[in-house]
């Protein structure tokens, strides 16, 4: 019989449960398909007194992280600890210090220091699987590494955090508050006490740039992604959407362009008929676009103990056959520095809502504004304002803001923020404009 591979796991939580559990109810059928026996044999975590529901009888223990990542007893080390440093790094390091491989779940250490530790664990001929990192149990990083290794890919987009997923869709189904969605998701445990990571778009930020790296060749760089999150999403903006045949959802974008990569997280306007817009809840998809293939659109879930534990399966059975695939698909050493094309060059139309005040000249001077940046406009939506409560007085010496929603044909973001920013600054509306981009998928 071949020689087992033996497991050191650093974090039980739900996915580092998951994983164990996966591995003591399917032994036989993955071992054969591994080509060997897969045991754990050492965990580390927090809390030895937690019932987390799987059997530890006869594994080892360690309360350091990094002794787990020296233990002669273990061949491959899992760090499902998270974080984008602290612990994390600290036992991936030890790891590949001490020659074991390592598989990770972590998408922010990959998005900080993702090429150091591919140059350090290619040094060393050493395998880093990283499936679980972006966009939970959907196969997205053998995908680009393998499936499509033949492809020029030209784009890379789609729905990459659930949480967020959750949110708009329940206001779109349910005609509820952003804040009573976030409520809601972070009772059912899909929002974090703290949800900015999530709602702010930092989390699809940090998966779009691993996947821009190994659709691009390029270096991970995660501070050259232009961020907006889902925070300042209204269920005005959100039933406009609806009127106009479109849904909203957040969006990672990533394309190759003739300056250099466009990578870009922000709430998007997609055609009800696509599939990123039927895709609903705490689902994921991501779609490629390659020149052999065309468009790939892959769905599923993408967070969770046992979507997640399921990509992570999926790593350990490439090391227990010993794969040594780069870990970005190209050599370390091979990929290029990360060029960015300024976000403001993205050409595209737009979804403006705009609160106008109802007194004389208004529309004119800010069609005026529009026609001096040679933006056109497709369509004028004014929406009647909200009655006025009860008992209200009215100051007739105070206009009221009318809703008017514009969506202008093909422009640039340069040329719609300065046309916007001047008619913020005439004076003639209420608030700040909300500004939405229209996606051709």
């Amino acid at each position: 019989m071949s020689k087992p591979l033996r497991l050191g796991i650093a974090g039980l939580g739900t996915v580092g449960a998951s994983v164990v559990r996966i591995i003591q109810s399917n032994a036989s059928p993955l071992g054969l398909r591994a080509g060997r026996p897969v045991v754990v044999t050492a965990v580390s975590a927090r809390n030895r007194s937690r019932d987390r529901g799987i059997d530890l009888n006869g594994v080892s223990w360690h309360d350091n992280p990094e002794d787990l990542a020296r233990d002669p007893n273990v061949d491959v080390v899992l760090e499902l600890i998270g974080g984008a440093s602290g612990a994390a790094e600290a036992v991936v390091r030890a790891a590949i210090e001490n020659g074991k491989s390592v598989i990770t779940a972590n998408k922010a250490l990959l998005a900080r220091i993702g090429v150091e530790i591919a140059r350090l664990a290619e040094a060393k001929g050493l395998y880093v699987g990283f499936e679980a990192a972006v966009a939970g149990g959907i196969p997205v990083i053998k995908t680009l590494k393998e499936s499509l290794a033949g492809n020029n890919i030209t784009r890379v987009y789609g729905i990459l955090n659930g949480t967020c997923n959750y949110i708009l869709t329940r206001m779109e189904k349910e005609s509820l508050s952003f804040d009573v969605c976030l409520k809601e998701a972070q009772r059912l445990g899909y929002a974090e006490a703290d949800p900015t990571f999530d709602v702010g778009g930092f989390d699809t930020a940090h998966k779009l740039a691993i996947l821009t790296s190994l659709a691009f060749g390029v270096e991970v760089d995660a501070e050259a992604i232009y961020v907006e999150g889902i925070t300042s999403i209204s269920l005005a903006d959100i039933k406009a959407a609806d009127e106009l045949g479109y849904r909203i959802k957040l969006l990672g974008v990533s394309r190759r362009t003739d300056t250099g990569i466009e990578a870009r997280v922000h709430p998007t306007m997609v055609p009800k008929g696509s599939s990123v817009a039927q895709t609903e809840g705490v689902l994921n998809a991501v779609a490629f676009d390659g020149d052999a293939l065309g468009e790939v659109v892959l769905v599923g879930p993408g967070a969770g103990g046992n979507a997640t534990a399921s990509s992570v399966i999926a790593d350990i059975v490439d090391a227990a056959r010993g794969h040594t695939m780069p870990m970005f698909g190209l050599p370390a050493s091979e990929l290029k520095p990360y060029q960015r094309a300024e976000i403001q060059a993205h050409k595209g139309g737009y979804y403006v809502r705009l609160a106008v005040y109802d007194r004389p000249g208004a529309f004119a001077s800010i069609a005026a504004r529009m026609a001096e940046h040679a933006i056109s406009l497709e369509s004028i939506v004014q929406h009647r304002r909200d009655a006025m409560p009860e008992g209200a007085l009215a100051d007739a010496s105070v206009p009221m803001p009318q809703p008017v929603v514009l969506i202008t044909y093909a422009t640039t973001e340069t040329e719609i923020r300065a046309a916007l920013a001047e008619i913020e600054s005439d004076g003639h509306i209420a608030a700040a404009p909300t500004l939405i981009r229209i996606e051709s998928l």
